[in-house]
């Protein structure tokens, strides 16, 4: 079972009393807030439109109960009630006082939680798939590698100012789903002739140039991988651009250098540091896949599951569409999602937190996952248990049979929150949602990601979306962009912009328009959007979104 507690929590109380002692010297003047931004950054501490933020790591989107009711306390008690789940598979708070910061990273550390690396120009939180461990596709579960990661990479000495941010991403499916085409450094675990390893991508990012990575290494052995990434970050970290922010990630580097040149100057650096690893500490690798072992499982019959979905058809929609197949018999992979029709997208109170936390321990071997779509996952549930965990969930508003869906829209927090971002994203993601659940176009619609960003910084991964969304000013007016074809799975794709864009007013019943064209194209029911769109080519979806083209 999940053990709840990977860090030191010596050096974390540490880290958390080092802030506190910086936040009493900015509260009491002796530090600017110029002096102070390096400090708070380090400690996943951000500056937004109306307040301070805390982002808090959940290491590979894996929590605990314990560790979930600990951030619905702080969410009831520093908070405004609620917090937002994260593309990263983090969770942000958008309303603490600084002076209340510190208290918030002690209860933290208490259970295990931080947040170290959250910001600044060092590897951030690595990710990794939702239902790691759980899947039946799966060749291995990647969270041991990413708990290996994160503990070779927390507070790297040669790594804590490198020329920008750095995400790597792992996964251990025959079906990517962590992205990791979208990383910095992105990590697929493979077998070849009996022996595990790892296809390595690198030059992966979204933002102002979005990029998709490059193999580097179709095969890395499993004990080469730390010499490895060291390689790799090393060389960015020397050579990649320090005189502009906007160039500075690996993707820039790897895109103007070549990748066969940048490979050339890793496997040189490889070759010195593998000689001082000599291999996975095995040991070590052993602790980290005893932490991640699978709970035990319970043989029972699965009819009153069966006669519930025939029965209840409210409970058959949400299990044709919020369930993931498990690779044991008789158990399924919840996915609980925080998109109802007019809700903000990812926002989570206080009192689903404490339900789930509560659920997790009844019904799902005490294991919860946080996915990267800003949903939760539980990864283990009996079938029989099924009807029992709707119920409870229904009561708390987290029962939407839309995972997937229209709905289940990926936003940033745009405008509402963030600094950077030109347009909002979270009343366009409403007004999408509760304008097809109202038509009752959502089912037949089917399979749909949509993604909105509030800026070009693409939090949103818009870039990513089978119909992306990018909000910018216009001349102090928001307009909308559309992207189409964006995919970060099986078929990795850049979104291509469809054409001008529109004002905030117009983005519903473009979408519209676009959709119920779709419906008319496909060539049956059971085909996705997304494939319609590979077949088609973007024209006919194009001259959906522009009629007046057309007609002229």
């Amino acid at each position: 079972m999940f053990d709840a507690r990977p860090v030191d929590t010596d050096y974390v109380r540490h880290r958390a009393a080092q802030f506190r002692a910086q936040v009493a010297r900015r509260l009491d003047g002796s530090l600017t807030e110029e002096e102070f931004r390096p400090l708070r950054l380090m400690n996943g501490v951000y500056l937004q439109l109306h307040a301070y933020m805390l982002r808090i790591a959940i290491p590979y989107g894996t929590i605990s109960p314990d560790q979930m009711r600990m951030l619905a306390h702080l969410a009831a008690h520093y908070d405004k009630g609620y917090g937002h789940w994260t593309t990263r598979q983090n969770i942000q708070f958008n309303w603490p006082k600084l002076v209340e910061i510190p208290d918030m990273l002690d209860h933290l550390a208490s259970v295990g939680l931080h947040a170290i690396q959250t910001s600044g120009n060092t590897i951030r939180n690595t990710t990794t798939d939702a239902f790691a461990g759980a899947a039946k596709d799966e060749i291995a579960d990647p969270r041991p590698y990413a708990e290996l990661i994160r503990s070779w990479s927390t507070d790297h000495a040669e790594f804590q100012f490198l020329p920008r941010k750095f995400k790597i991403a792992i996964s251990g499916g025959a079906r990517d789903r962590a992205l990791v085409s979208a990383h910095d450094i992105g990590l697929r675990i493979v077998e070849r002739d009996g022996q595990r390893g790892f296809e390595v991508w690198v030059g992966g990012g979204l933002g102002r140039t979005p990029m998709l990575g490059k193999v580097i290494r179709d095969f890395l052995p499993e004990g080469d991988l730390l010499p490895y990434l060291e390689s790799i970050i090393a060389t960015y970290n020397l050579s990649g651009r320090r005189d502009n922010k906007y160039k500075a990630r690996i993707k820039i580097t790897v895109a103007e250098r070549g990748l066969d040149v940048f490979k050339a100057e890793v496997e040189q650096e490889f070759e010195f540091r593998r000689a001082d690893f000599r291999g996975i500490d095995q040991e070590a690798l052993a602790g980290f896949r005893e932490r991640f072992a699978p709970p035990s499982f319970r043989n029972a019959p699965v009819d009153g599951f069966e006669a519930e979905r025939k029965a209840n058809p409210a409970f058959r929609s949400w299990t044709d569409t919020n369930l993931h197949s498990h690779r044991i018999e008789g158990y399924a992979s919840v996915i609980v999602t925080f998109k109802a029709p007019g809700a903000t997208p990812g926002d989570a109170s206080a009192e689903q937190m404490r339900l789930l936390a509560d659920l997790a321990e009844r019904y799902g071997h005490a294991d919860i996952r946080i996915s990267h779509d800003q949903n939760v996952v539980l990864p283990h549930v009996h079938k029989s248990d099924l009807p029992a965990l709707y119920l409870a969930l229904r009561e708390v508003g987290l029962a939407t049979a839309n995972a997937g869906l229209t709905s289940d829209i990926i936003a940033c927090p745009g405008m509402d929150y963030c600094t950077l971002a030109t347009a909002r994203s979270i009343p366009i993601a409403q007004e999408i949602a509760e304008h097809f659940r109202a038509e009752g176009l959502e089912e037949e619609i089917g399979k749909l990601n949509i993604r909105i960003s509030g800026c070009i910084n693409a939090c949103g991964h818009h870039h990513l979306g089978h119909i992306g969304i990018l909000g910018l000013d216009r001349a102090g007016v928001e307009n909308y962009q559309i992207t189409l074809g964006g995919d970060g799975y099986d078929i990795p794709a850049i979104g291509q912009r469809a054409g001008a864009g529109f004002p905030a007013e117009e983005v519903v019943p473009a979408i519209d328009r676009l959709l119920r064209a779709y419906l008319e194209l496909r060539e049956d029911a059971g085909e996705p959007f997304i494939d319609a769109y590979r077949r088609l080519g973007p024209a006919p979806f194009k001259a959906a979104l522009y009629p007046e083209t057309v007609d002229a």
